[in-house]
C-alpha cells in the first residue's frame, strides 16, 4: 500500500502536508463510528492549496492515509506537545469534538500502535528527512515549510476563534530570528486576516524535530483557518477564497526564501 507521494522539485523548499490524507483501511474503517469514518478533522484541500508551490520549484511530501490511522506530526512516543491542554494522539481515540473514533473496544492496542509506526510513520519520517538532505546538498541550505488547517472554532481545542494565519516556529526555535522576521512582516502588511506567531499552535513534531536552523535547515508551520478559503458549513472549496490565500503565502514562501 502507497503511503506518501514525493513530488521533488528544485528550489530549496519542501512543503509537507502530514495531515491531507483521507484513506483508511476497510478493515480499521470498520472498526471507527460512522461520524469517523468520514475522517472530519482532516486538513481538507491543503493540496490543491499548495499544488501552487510546484511552480516555485518547492519539492511536496503528501500523505495517502488519514490521520486517523496515525497522526505524523506527533512524537513516535506520542509525548503530548501542548501539556495539559486538550490535543489528540499518535493514534487518535478521539476526534476533534471530544467524540470518539473507534467503537467501544475497538481501540488501537500499543502493539498495533508500534505497527502503525513502522508502516505509516517511519516511511514518511525517512522521506522526509532523505528529502531535506537533498535540497541542503544541493543548496547548501532547505526550508521545511508545514502546512496544515482547521476549523476556526474547535472548543475540545482552543477558545473562540481562531487567528486566521497562525504561524509556529517553536517559540522562535525551529528557524532563524530573521527568517520569522521577514515573514511577520509579509503578514504585518496586509489588512485582509487576522494572525499570531506562536499561539495555539506553536507548531507540531515535524517542525519542532526538524527545525535546525544552525544546521541550514529552517522549519515553520502555518496552521489556516478553514474558512479562510473553502466554506467550513458545506465543506465545499472557495475558489477565489483560496487565490487570495494562495498569494498571500506565496508571498510568505518567497520572504522565507529571501
Amino acid at each position: 500500500m502507497e503511503v506518501f507521494t514525493l513530488h521533488q522539485g528544485h528550489a530549496p523548499l519542501l512543503v509537507s502536508l502530514p495531515h491531507d490524507g483521507i484513506a483508511l483501511p476497510e478493515d480499521l474503517a470498520n472498526r471507527m463510528t460512522p461520524e469517523a469514518r468520514g475522517v472530519p478533522d482532516t486538513d481538507w484541500f491543503v493540496g490543491r492549496l499548495y499544488d501552487f508551490a510546484r511552480r516555485l520549484g518547492a519539492s511536496l511530501l503528501v500523505p495517502v492515509q488519514s490521520r486517523y490511522v496515525i497522526d505524523l506530526n506527533r512524537p513516535p512516543d506520542d509525548l503530548s506537545l501542548y501539556p495539559g491542554q486538550n490535543t489528540t494522539g499518535l493514534c487518535p481515540v478521539q476526534r476533534f469534538t471530544g467524540g470518539p473514533v473507534y467503537l467501544p473496544g475497538e481501540e488501537p492496542s500499543p502493539k498495533e500502535v508500534a505497527e502503525r509506526v513502522q508502516r505509516y510513520w517511519r516511511p514518511y519520517h525517512d522521506a522526509l528527512a532523505g528529502e531535506l538532505a537533498r535540497l541542503r546538498a544541493v543548496h547548501g541550505r532547505a526550508l521545511l515549510w508545514e502546512g496544515h488547517s482547521i476549523r476556526s472554532n474547535v472548543p475540545f481545542l482552543f477558545d473562540g476563534r481562531l487567528p486566521d494565519f497562525n504561524l509556529g516556529t517553536a517559540a522562535g526555535t525551529s528557524c532563524s530570528p530573521a527568517l520569522q522576521a521577514r515573514i511577520e512582516a509579509v503578514l504585518a502588511a496586509q489588512s485582509d486576516y487576522t494572525w499570531v506567531a506562536n499561539g495555539r499552535f506553536k507548531g507540531g513534531y515535524i517542525t519542532r524535530h526538524h527545525g535546525r536552523p544552525a544546521e541550514g535547515v529552517d522549519a515553520v508551520q502555518l496552521e489556516l483557518a478553514q474558512c479562510t478559503y473553502m466554506d467550513e458549513s458545506t465543506g465545499r472549496y472557495q475558489y477565489e477564497r483560496a487565490a487570495k490565500v494562495q498569494a498571500l503565502v506565496e508571498r510568505m514562501l518567497d520572504a522565507a526564501l529571501a
